[in-house]
């Protein structure tokens, strides 16, 4: 009997980088100052090497001047631009600790966020879509006493900032650069609480660096590589696998718009030759229903890496069309982010089906939920990781960095796996999404993947619902392809029989345009039962 355990140990052959972010940066500037390192396509401002670094350390110049030092908190809170990036690397340069604000935040969580971080200085824009950020920061600042000064892109007040600090001399910025350790905390993502407030998770240098570095070696980056990031700079897989994975390998950074936009991405992968394109699975859902797909010339286009939630295999495969050498990324923003990752010269089966293998220097299990007992590889069990990734810790709160990292380090991420023979990681759900239907334990995920099948289904996502007589029903939630005709439970039903477990079947059967989604392109399950519980008068 084979008792080989679900445990793996990713590749330690290639060294961390035991450097601060800014003199990695620093680094990178000094061997390709000329190559571009940031395109803003829609203001047409373009970035090289040398340039993006002489404006990076003016504002980090002048950060010092307002007072700035380091382990003081500073705040952006905006879509993607140019002057996010500028910031981000300021920020780490001076040793601030930069809190990206999440872009969908209203008053009540921007007051909370501001207040439990203590934090001293926002950038923002002045408003985006339907939020004004500059009147909710107005309305909230007078309740946040550690917060001095708000800086709106654009204003006086900004550019003033940037002509001081270019006037400032070098050498302090230098002198505080220097005493920076690769240990110290450099960032606080606040992750979308869906039970109390959210938890601010503190991540160091030496973890996000080294994620975004070999997050862009496992994709082959070189300083050739135009990398197209619709993702968000807020979220780890803009500013970790976006702006990081692209700095420490001289990489250019192609932003296509502020906020996802389908056409605008492939417009850009055109237009400016990127040789890499991130999204979640919903972006490239989105990008190949684009009615004139065909037309764009995507031959440049040679990798990418989708990531942020469960990748449908269907999907996977159409986008391999395209993306010929697209990688699977799994993590969290506790692990800064990826912890598994697929290989570029991994088998087409292994990369559409699992989420690949353990990522360099990080370790993973999966264990019984239950017992915290390593399973055997081929049993479905919790995700746990650990290594150097792992966040510091929640900011300010102890107690539920306990409750999430355990006495031997590691961190729990109530995700249901599957460890192959060959270290091969495929996600088959969340703990709390596992539906209990008259005993019956069903994973969405697995419905989810057969549904992908139907020729007139773009999207689905399945999630319970009370019921009399088995305790939960399931509820299937699609998005239907143009001109497709409705499908209802019967219809469904037919398409199902004979093909999954009766009990597998949903009972009911919902279409929509849209999924209820977070900024960062997730589906918001929690928001779905809440709505269906309405929609079905249960």
């Amino acid at each position: 009997m084979n008792t080989r355990l679900s445990h793996s140990v990713g590749p330690t052959e290639r060294a961390l980088l035991e450097m601060t972010i800014g003199d990695n940066f620093d680094r990178t500037a000094a061997r390709f100052p000329e190559r571009e390192a940031v395109v803003d396509v829609p203001t047409g401002r373009r970035w090289t090497y040398a340039g993006l670094r002489a404006d990076v350390d003016a504002l980090a110049s002048a950060l010092l001047e307002e007072g700035i030092v380091p382990g003081d908190r500073v705040a952006i809170w905006a879509p993607n631009c140019p002057e996010w990036v500028l910031v981000q690397f300021a920020a780490s340069k001076v040793g601030a600790i930069l809190v990206t604000l999440n872009p969908a935040y209203r008053s009540h969580e921007l007051e909370y966020v501001l207040t439990q971080s203590g934090i001293r200085l926002v950038f923002a824009v002045p408003s985006f879509k339907t939020s004004d950020y500059e009147a909710m920061v107005t309305e909230v600042s007078p309740r946040c006493p550690g917060l001095d000064r708000v800086i709106i892109f654009g204003s006086d007040e900004w550019d003033s900032l940037l002509i001081r600090g270019d006037q400032a001399s070098s050498e302090r910025l230098t002198a505080v650069q220097a005493g920076l350790s690769p240990h110290d905390p450099i960032n606080i993502q606040y992750t979308s609480g869906t039970t109390g407030f959210p938890k601010g998770v503190t991540l160091s240098h030496r973890n996000i660096l080294n994620n975004g570095f070999f997050v862009g070696e496992l994709l082959g980056y070189t300083e050739q590589d135009r990398i197209c990031v619709p993702v968000p700079f807020y979220h780890c897989f803009g500013m970790v696998m976006g702006n990081l994975g692209a700095s420490t390998h001289g990489a250019c950074v192609v932003i296509p718009s502020p906020s996802f936009d389908p056409v605008a991405t492939l417009t850009a992968c055109a237009h400016e030759q990127c040789t890499s394109v991130y999204g979640v699975p919903t972006m490239f859902i989105s990008m190949l229903d684009v009615p004139n797909f065909a037309s764009y010339d995507l031959s440049s286009v040679r990798t990418g890496a989708m990531a942020g939630s469960p990748c449908p295999v269907e999907i996977m495969k159409q986008v391999t069309q395209w993306v010929p050498e697209v990688a699977i990324a799994y993590g969290m923003t506790e692990t800064s982010p990826a912890s598994t990752q697929t290989w570029v010269d991994d088998s087409l089966d292994r990369r559409v089906s699992t989420v690949g293998r353990a990522h360099p220097h990080v370790e993973v299990k999966v264990v019984d939920p239950a017992t915290g007992e390593t399973v055997p590889r081929g049993r479905s069990g919790e995700l746990c990781i650990r290594g150097y990734s792992v966040m510091l810790g929640y900011w300010n709160e102890p107690e539920r960095t306990t409750k999430a990292i355990d006495a031997d380090g590691w961190i729990h991420s109530g995700d249901l796996a599957v460890m192959d023979e060959d270290g091969f990681v495929a996600i088959t759900g969340r703990i709390k999404d596992m539906v209990i239907r008259g005993g019956e334990n069903i994973y969405p995920r697995e419905i989810e993947e057969f549904l992908y099948t139907h020729p007139d289904i773009l999207d689905a996502q399945v999630i319970g619902v009370p019921d009399t007589k088995y305790g939960e029903e399931l509820m299937v939630w699609l998005r239907l392809r143009e001109g497709a005709e409705k499908i209802d439970a019967s219809s469904l039903r037919e398409f199902c029989k004979g093909r999954i477990a009766h009990f597998k079947i949903p009972r009911y059967v919902h279409c929509v345009d849209q999924f209820p989604m977070t900024v960062s392109g997730k589906v918001r399950k929690v928001e779905m039962r809440e709505q269906a519980l309405q929609i079905l008068g249960l």
